[in-house]
């Protein structure tokens, strides 16, 4: 019997995703919506109410990101050593949960960096072991799906979150240009509950997924994931180095008059657009290959980045916003599925884990690098608002090209 031509070939759907997809899905859906509430505003109230330079909310964000690389590593390569990925990830959901009430009694930009960096240091205890998990739990066939799914869930929790962020906004201060502090500590009061109710749905609603040999303890070691991911790894280096906290682009649209609450407006039709694409790119990702996907997300990321430094007015922010959501569904999604394409299935935890710590560890001098481009620091005052956005656009568009070059064609192509 001849085969049908891929065009003839029905698209996977979602309901044929394992429980742990869901589970996990779910998961990110509570957490998002708890996180991003915080998330987002919280440049503005260093900013706004506490007075900080860009140079330090680059500085907090970058050391946040670097804190919890070793951890992921670890975490991931522990997975790997156990079998046994749930209750890591359950850890890691915990801790954030746990420290997340701390962003209410803070005054000073020292202590909201150590709630963010507790923060992100459970992230680092369950992103590998998570990913992982969803990898664990599909075949190879539906894996850009299941990973398009997740992040379409872990959006979609976004979207909720700013949705109640912005409500929150507008109910305690209106269209108001800065934060006030009152309205950024009853966010964070709300943000709790879905904070909790993420780390019982992995806790009661996953399954490890049972080891079918015994597995040599595996080691911290590149060559033993292979060339091809050694490759993708630099690549991604390159492009995360240009690729500073979202918080420059928050700051970048007040300078340019955007209120509080057009800001949290504009956050949630990006969080919309790729709530909308994360899923059906990730499926399209198991067709024609990851490779295309991420490369096409990179070069809509330069396009996107070059607009802010040349943007002259508000509305301009709102468009590239919007375009910022496609960046994102096309290409995190396919990226974290083209992972576990290029290393065994017993190194998956760990390779995970290496990827997420370089980009960890690469989100210190990206954001610094940014917050100093913009408002230098001492007595020089940077080059303004414009150059984050050009040195991070050039860099996207060198790793596109990169990736064209020298990246090695998976079994999706």
């Amino acid at each position: 019997m001849s085969e049908l031509p891929p065009s003839k070939i029905k698209p996977p759907s979602i309901r044929q995703l394992p429980r742990n997809v869901w589970a996990v899905g779910f998961t990110s859906l509570f957490m998002d919506i708890s996180s991003e509430m915080v998330i987002n505003i919280l440049p503005l109230f260093l900013a706004n109410v506490l007075g900080v330079q860009t140079s330090i909310i680059g500085l907090i964000d970058g050391i946040a990101e670097a804190t919890a690389s070793l951890l992921k590593m670890f975490s991931g390569w522990l997975s790997d050593r156990l079998g046994a990925r749930k209750w890591l990830a359950v850890a890691g959901y915990g801790l954030s949960a746990l420290v997340k009430p701390f962003f209410y009694l803070a005054n000073t930009w020292g202590l909201v960096a150590g709630v963010r960096w507790a923060d992100r240091i459970g992230k680092g205890i369950r992103t590998a072991p998570r990913d992982a998990l969803v990898a664990d739990s599909v075949t190879k066939e539906i894996r850009g799906l299941a990973f398009g799914f997740h992040r379409a869930m872990d959006t979609a929790g976004a979207l909720v979150g700013i949705l109640i962020a912005g409500l929150v906004v507008w109910l305690t201060q209106k269209n108001g240009l800065n934060l006030a502090r009152s309205t950024f500590q009853t966010i964070v009061l709300v943000s709790l509950v879905p904070a909790f109710l993420a780390v019982l749905t992995l806790a009661f609603g996953a399954k490890d997924v049972a080891v079918s040999s015994q597995r040599a303890a595996p080691k911290f070691s590149l060559r033993s994931l292979g060339k091809p991911f050694s490759i993708f790894l630099v690549i991604v280096s390159i492009f995360t180095l240009g690729n500073s906290s979202d918080a420059f682009l928050v700051l970048r649209a007040q300078n340019l008059g955007i209120s509080v609450i057009g800001i949290l407006a504009m956050l949630i039709i990006f969080n919309l657009v790729y709530t909308l694409i994360s899923t059906p790119a990730g499926s399209l990702s198991d067709r024609i290959g990851r490779r295309r996907l991420i490369v096409g997300g990179w070069l809509v990321y330069a396009a996107i980045y070059f607009g802010f430094a040349l943007a002259q007015q508000a509305w301009q922010v709102w468009i590239l916003y919007v375009a910022y959501g496609l960046y994102y569904g096309l290409a995190y999604g396919t990226a974290n599925a083209m992972v576990a394409d290029l290393v065994p299935d017993d190194l998956r935890g760990t390779a995970y884990g290496t990827y997420n710590a370089v980009i960890g560890l690469l989100a210190f001098p990206s954001s610094l690098i940014a917050g100093l481009l913009w408002q230098g620091a001492g007595t020089w005052s940077g080059f303004g608002p414009s150059a984050p956005f050009l040195f991070g656009g050039s860099l996207a568009l060198t790793a596109a090209l990169l990736m064209i070059l020298f990246m090695p064609r998976t079994q999706t192509e």
